[in-house]
């Protein structure tokens, strides 16, 4: 389960496009940023995405990544010229491909390395799709199969990207829109996969070509509805609505961390409820949480990007990079078992903590978060046509700054009593994925 959102130039504060997207997977499935350079390939030669390999391009564009740490794919990136995805699970009437084929996360990284601007990258990917379909498990622990979507934008224009097996769907959108897991475009397409409508008539989801809607005729409804993603999309989109013309990046952060509207949240309760900024909870529905969020500003001359690289926004810290500043120094190589050098994991104690008292302890971090978070994306903005080197320093002084404040907050959260403990059946359940990562509090 995942949310993605775009706001196009013209309702941001400064007519800057901005893009922002939750990864949702399961607790333990650790995910980490990624520095991709440009590169050029021999006549040839080959590419191994996570199941497949496909032929490779003479050339590939470089790219931040945010990817689970055994995929080859990516749930989101921002490339050089600015192009920034996520991807979706949608949950589709055609039958899933379980072996082979690339995955929706295949798809997305092998746009990012090839696509020059956002209707490009719909093509690209449209052309694979139609050659080499899609598929596979994209489960960590439990196998898991689903269709994708797709939010594509550049600095100037930005599409969505729908699919069914090898059908598809896509259309410019502008202002805000956000996309979840389902279906969104009816019959407004701009363009289509050459037997779209064929399909559904010969299936007779459809009876006549006047009642057609891509969004009602190919979704699954059962698991359409168990994902509460038109209820996910709608807060979304409501929570930046009064922004409107006015949006900032501070904004999409809040956005990510939307917990709905109830101002007394808490992950241990609403059995069924989701949230943008997702929780795991006990039980066969929330079963995932957000992994990673990103959130890019499509500057036309140099886009920046803004990553937690670790769990659940509401207890992160945002901070900046530039495509052109490798940092994998300062977020490791995480695997499904907790450690001690990885960005992803060192969070987890703190994450983690927080959900034992969550209402107590996300109000001892949330303002200090936010005035952090401030002051990186003003100077940030401020360094934005600075020299590498000066970026470079900045964003180093960030992580260091941003892991400080952290240990801070851990130290704090352990001398704070616990005065709203969880439910019996959620700490239960979140001592079992502990378990699990050998993950010890």
């Amino acid at each position: 389960m995942c949310d993605t959102i775009v706001a196009t130039g013209q309702i941001t504060q400064d007519g800057i496009a901005l893009f922002a997207k939750n990864s949702d997977r399961e607790p333990n499935e650790a995910q980490l940023i990624q520095h991709i350079p440009p590169a050029d390939h021999p006549s040839g030669s080959q590419v191994q995405c996570t199941y497949i390999s496909i032929p490779q391009v003479r050339h590939t564009y470089g790219a931040i990544l945010s990817r689970p740490f055994w995929m080859w794919g990516a749930e989101m990136g921002v490339n050089e010229h600015g192009v920034a995805i996520g991807n979706e699970a949608v949950f589709t009437r055609m039958p899933y491909q379980k072996r082979g084929g690339l995955t929706g996360m295949d798809l997305l990284r092998l746009a990012l390395e090839r696509s020059r601007n956002a209707a490009e990258a719909v093509e690209v990917i449209t052309s694979l799709l139609e050659t080499y379909g899609q598929g596979g498990n994209c489960g960590y622990r439990k196998k898991f199969y689903y269709h994708n979507s797709f939010l594509i934008a550049d600095p100037r224009e930005s599409w969505v990207l729908e699919t069914a097996g090898k059908e598809w769907a896509a259309k410019q959108v502008a202002g805000l829109y956000a996309i979840s897991n389902s279906l969104t475009i009816d019959r407004d397409w701009d363009r289509a996969s050459a037997t779209l409508l064929q399909t559904a008539l010969q299936n007779k989801w459809c009876s006549h070509e006047k009642n057609f809607s891509f969004a009602r005729h190919y979704s699954d409804k059962f698991y359409t509805f168990f994902s509460q993603s038109r209820y996910r999309r709608s807060c979304a989109m409501q929570s930046l609505q009064h922004r409107r013309g006015n949006i900032r990046v501070q904004d999409m952060f809040a956005a990510l961390r939307d917990h709905g509207e109830s101002v007394s949240f808490r992950p241990d309760h609403h059995l069924l409820r989701s949230t943008v900024c997702m929780h795991a909870s006990y039980g066969p529905v929330r079963m995932h949480q957000t992994t990673a969020s990103m959130v890019a500003y499509l500057h036309p001359e140099r886009p920046m990007v803004f990553v937690t690289g670790t769990a659940a926004p509401c207890t992160s810290i945002f901070k900046p990079l530039w495509y052109d500043i490798p940092m994998e120094s300062h977020f490791g190589l995480p695997s499904g078992q907790a450690d001690s050098h990885s960005l992803f994991w060192r969070h987890e104690r703190l994450h983690r903590m927080i959900l034992m008292d969550f209402t107590t302890r996300l109000a001892i971090i949330r303002e200090e978060r936010d005035s952090l978070e401030r002051r990186f994306i003003d100077r940030a903005l401020e360094l934005n046509a600075a020299s590498l080197i000066e970026r470079k320093e900045f964003t180093e002084a960030c992580f260091h700054e941003a892991n400080e404040q952290e240990l801070s907050w851990l130290k704090r959260i352990q001398n704070t009593a616990i005065k709203h403990p969880p439910s019996m059946l959620y700490h239960m359940q979140w001592k079992r994925w502990n378990n699990e990562a050998n993950l010890r509090l």
